[in-house]
């Protein structure tokens, strides 16, 4: 049973999203990339308050993310690429991103910062890293 519900071209746009966002981390980074979407639609807390959907996380402004930005997003979705956001959709999580609501990758030398917007290091991956809130702040992904 999904997390939250969606339709077929949600489950697309979350593919994109994942794919334009970490196609360079392989299939997990993509899989975390998507939690941290599938997590701030189920979030009822800071800049999340109106974000219900697949398409108002994808598509939020200001402070969504810059994948819709890339020509990766505006290709179509492989079949592969759709099965790893409905895995996403349906529930598996992957740590650091299991609470995450945030990631961004450091520039080139560079490493995770502890907080970033004041929000807490969960972990990285690769390239990635992964930003929680604090307990008590978002109890819909805790």
């Amino acid at each position: 049973m999904p997390v939250i519900k969606y339709t077929e071209k949600e489950l697309d746009l979350l593919a994109r999203l994942m794919r334009a966002e970490a196609l360079g981390e392989g299939s997990l980074g993509m899989l975390m990339v998507g939690n941290v979407a599938v997590n701030r639609a189920i979030a009822n807390c800071l800049t999340f308050k109106n974000i219900r959907t697949i398409y108002d996380v994808v598509y939020q402004s200001p402070g969504g993310f810059s994948g819709p930005k890339s020509q990766l997003f505006f290709s179509a979705s492989t079949a592969n690429e759709r099965k790893l956001a409905k895995r996403v959709l349906d529930g598996e999580y992957y740590y650091p991103a299991t609470n995450a609501l945030w990631f961004y990758a450091p520039s080139s030398g560079n490493s995770c910062v502890s907080y970033w917007y004041d929000q807490r290091l969960s972990g990285s991956y690769k390239n990635h890293c992964f930003y929680i809130p604090y307990p008590g702040i978002c109890q819909e992904i805790h």
